[in-house]
């Protein structure tokens, strides 16, 4: 694989892996680079039809860039071990298909599947965002409340590990997890420092590195229905607003933490697809 292979997942429904999935394609394909955008959550379908209304916009206008994309639905067999098979087949066979890409951005259900985890198991990247939120937190690790201790892994920290190892037999690759602290409120409160703080000291035992994402904001809610990024909005609409100005920052923050900080600072304005 010459691909880079980016993967957003976790086992909790809305924490924007959809959007942040969408953000970091535009962003690649804005630099330059050649994106292939995988669903494998395709059943329902978010990223799918984000992806959709891009396409849409795109008709009206031609500086929309567009990257590949591609929704994977589980298999549909009876048995577990042959769907097992079956999805590791078409998803083996998938990425071999889109190798010749610099980069392969992968969105994932929020819930635990075949599909989600052989997805993993070829991330170079894994991207967890969570809320602030110690439901979330749960996500990843049991703590006790007490003493704000670590008890054990969650079943999903222990789904990534195990996809760790198997990445690790099958090529001798890591895989760098990233758990992202996303949709935040505007306001600190106390509630964030004592989450953030035991976010960052559990990060070593787990073998994760922490980074920030997106704050709750409209302006996200608004883009879906264009399929249009904050990177679009640069480009096609002279429309801005404080909110936009710091969702812009928070986005060229979250590219310096995945080390790919030069695919926010030089688009070009007028590029045609």
């Amino acid at each position: 694989m010459s691909a880079k292979v980016i993967v957003l997942g976790n086992q909790k429904g809305g924490t924007g892996k959809s959007t942040l999935a969408m953000h970091l394609a535009v962003s690649l394909v804005w630099k330059g680079y050649t994106v292939a955008t995988v669903d494998v959550d395709a059943r329902q379908g978010t990223f799918s039809r984000y992806i959709e209304n891009r396409e849409k916009t795109k008709q009206l206008d031609n500086r929309v860039l567009m990257p590949f994309h591609t929704p994977l639905l589980e298999s549909g067999a009876a048995s577990k071990v042959e769907a097992n098979m079956e999805n590791s087949e078409a998803f083996t066979k998938l990425l071999h298909s889109l190798s010749g890409y610099d980069y392969i951005v992968v969105d994932t259900p929020g819930s635990d599947c075949s599909l989600s985890r052989i997805a993993h198991s070829f991330a170079d990247v894994v991207i967890t965002p969570v809320n602030e939120s110690f439901v979330d937190l749960d996500l990843l690790v049991h703590v006790d409340g007490s003493s704000a201790t670590m008890l054990k892994p969650s079943i999903y920290a222990e789904m990534v590990w195990n996809q760790k190892k198997e990445r690790a037999v099958r090529d001798k690759g890591q895989i760098d997890w990233i758990v992202l602290v996303n949709r935040m409120p505007n306001v600190i409160s106390r509630n964030r420092q004592e989450f953030e703080k035991i976010l960052l000291a559990l990060s070593k035992r787990i073998g994760y590195r922490v980074a920030t994402g997106f704050k709750e904001r409209v302006i996200f809610r608004e883009l879906f229905l264009s399929g249009l990024t904050l990177l679009d909005r640069d480009v096609i609409s002279a429309q801005t607003s404080l909110s936009h100005i710091a969702a812009r920052q928070e986005l060229k923050d979250l590219l310096r933490a995945l080390n790919i900080a030069d695919a926010y600072s030089s688009l070009a304005s007028g590029v045609s697809s």
